[in-house]
């Protein structure tokens, strides 16, 4: 998951800098900006370079698609100004992205058949619930346990949290699928 961390830290740098000087300022700083006053939804499409450099590999695959998750769970979570963004909003645009980024790498791994799923549609569609709730609260557990402000969260920090939580949400999957092949 290093191209999800690495987009991680620079999402969490980006919205540190609009909490610090401001959206125009910091879209102006990756000179971009023709997107201030826009929409979010734009502003962060604008961003998708920024955060995710395309490169064609999986991880970078994952960081990108998880990114547009993240894109399109934001009016869901009634952020849609980036102005005033509190560190609350800012914290739940980071746990969106770490969410989407874990649950994305999860569904490359069970494409990779590393993990099966049950061959129940219902039964697979409530375990992908399930595993949306836990790594969304693990998400924001290690958060609100990590910092007093999301600025103080550091590359190394995001390393680990996302890291942990991908391998809990990965135990708990094999564990499912333990359970389904036991027929329990």
């Amino acid at each position: 998951m290093g191209s999800a961390r690495g987009a991680g830290s620079r999402l969490l740098s980006f919205l540190s800098d609009v909490a610090t000087r401001g959206t125009t300022e910091a879209l102006r700083a990756l000179n971009l900006g023709a997107l201030a006053g826009r929409p979010i939804e734009e502003i962060f499409q604008g961003l998708v370079d920024y955060v995710c450099p395309d490169g064609g590999s999986i991880d970078e695959g994952i960081a990108r698609e998880a990114f547009i998750e993240t894109i399109i769970d934001l009016a869901g979570e009634g952020i849609t100004n980036l102005d005033g963004l509190t560190s609350d909003q800012m914290q739940t645009v980071f746990e969106l992205y770490a969410t989407n980024a874990i649950e994305v790498r999860l569904c490359n791994d069970i494409g990779a058949k590393t993990v099966i799923l049950p061959s129940d549609s219902r039964q697979a569609a409530r375990v992908q619930a399930q595993l949306n709730d836990f790594i969304r609260r693990a998400v924001a557990d290690a958060l609100t346990t990590a910092r007093t402000a999301v600025a103080t969260l550091t590359p190394d920090r995001v390393l680990a949290f996302v890291g942990s939580i991908y391998e809990q949400a990965f135990g708990i999957l094999q564990i499912m699928g333990d359970a389904e092949e036991e027929g329990v």
